[in-house]
């Protein structure tokens, strides 16, 4: 008769738990809940990463300083040409009245209600990775969460070659990020790159040639465009398996009763899939928000901080410029940031779905 394997649990001595899960939950330990200690505790204070004797408790200073904000009325335009260039503007006002603005950078500029201002932030760049992170996310998010659904529905179907097909759409997501970005860096050359060559091919030599990479209006998008091609066969895995677990006797049934294609999609397949469009949207919105071999290899974070991200700039803090305190708080804020942003994204798909 066999055993219980709930009593052999229970039974199991604790030097046994030790020994077989001590392993994993010290490396667990140091490599995970050690940092985070760290980075909560930097965080509050100012500590440099070569001048640790010089540490001093700050408090939030860190957390202000990533959304301080300053909108000041513009000044009259000294010529006709500096109405378009506000941040000669901005310049002036720091040179007249420096006291008022110390400490502030040129942010933007906004008009409302028939008068202009100016808007100066302590960590512009904070700001603007903000904005960029959302905009990759909201590119790449339904690029890749579509193209790996066609990809899945495409290999779904017993046609010869399609385990071949599976295993060239997965191969992107098995090569490093660092040799794929490389790669694409190649590609999206202005001049020699294989895209602009073939722009030349089809439209001519007057063909338009983008600056992928060093345009900011493109930049981004051709980021996110790389990243669902690199990424969306994990996502074609995920969608296959949930095709798979739909019952066949459902599109059988459909068959009897003379159901349309369209109709079989609409009526059995999306609504079988639910569950793991929930689970692709929430995995794909995480890894979107955590943006930064892409962006480190091919613009570092420009041309005009377009394609500079949280993680990107946290980094850049961080280790670049040595403020590890900084940094840990920039880390800490897109930790609880992606936390409440994927719960409140799982709540809001779960209730559309049901």
């Amino acid at each position: 008769m066999a055993s219980d394997p709930n009593s052999r649990l229970a039974q199991a001595h604790w030097s046994e738990v030790a020994v077989l899960a001590g392993p994993a939950l010290l490396l667990f330990a140091a490599f995970v809940l050690l940092p985070f200690a760290l980075a909560v505790g930097f965080s509050f204070t100012n500590v440099k990463l070569l001048q640790t004797e010089r540490i001093e408790w700050t408090g939030l200073d860190n957390y202000t300083r990533m959304f301080a904000l300053k909108v000041v009325d513009a000044p009259p335009a000294a010529s006709e040409t500096e109405r378009e260039l506000p941040q000669r503007q901005w310049r002036r006002m720091k040179r007249e009245a420096p006291a008022g603005l110390d400490g502030y950078q040129y942010l933007g500029d906004v008009s409302l209600a028939g008068r202009h201002y100016l808007v100066g932030a302590r960590d512009p760049q904070f700001l603007r990775s903000i904005a960029n992170t959302f905009l990759f996310a909201l590119m790449v998010v339904p690029l890749q969460t579509a193209l790996a659904f066609a990809m899945a529905l495409w290999v779904n179907h017993g046609f010869r070659g399609r385990v071949v097909l599976r295993t060239v759409f997965f191969s992107p997501v098995v090569t490093s990020m660092v040799v794929v970005a490389a790669v694409w860096g190649l590609i999206l050359h202005t001049e020699a790159g294989l895209a602009n060559q073939l722009l030349r091919v089809i439209f001519g030599d007057n063909a338009p040639q983008p600056d992928w990479l060093g345009d900011p209006h493109l930049a981004m998008l051709s980021i996110a465009i790389m990243s669902a091609w690199q990424g969306a066969g994990f996502q074609m895995l995920i969608f296959l398996a949930g095709l798979q677990g739909i019952s066949i006797d459902q599109y059988e049934a459909a068959d009897v009763m003379g159901a349309s294609r369209w109709q079989k999609f609409v009526y059995i397949t999306l609504p079988g899939l639910k569950r793991t469009l929930v689970f692709v949207a929430l995995s794909t919105t995480i890894m979107a928000f955590g943006l930064f071999t892409q962006v480190d290899v091919l613009t570092g974070g420009g041309p005009m901080d377009s394609t500079s991200t949280l993680i990107f700039h946290s980094m850049r803090v961080g280790f670049r410029e040595q403020d590890i305190a900084y940094g840990s708080a920039m880390t800490l804020f897109f930790f609880v940031f992606v936390l409440l942003l994927s719960l409140g994204q799982k709540k809001l798909l779960e209730r559309s779905s049901r």
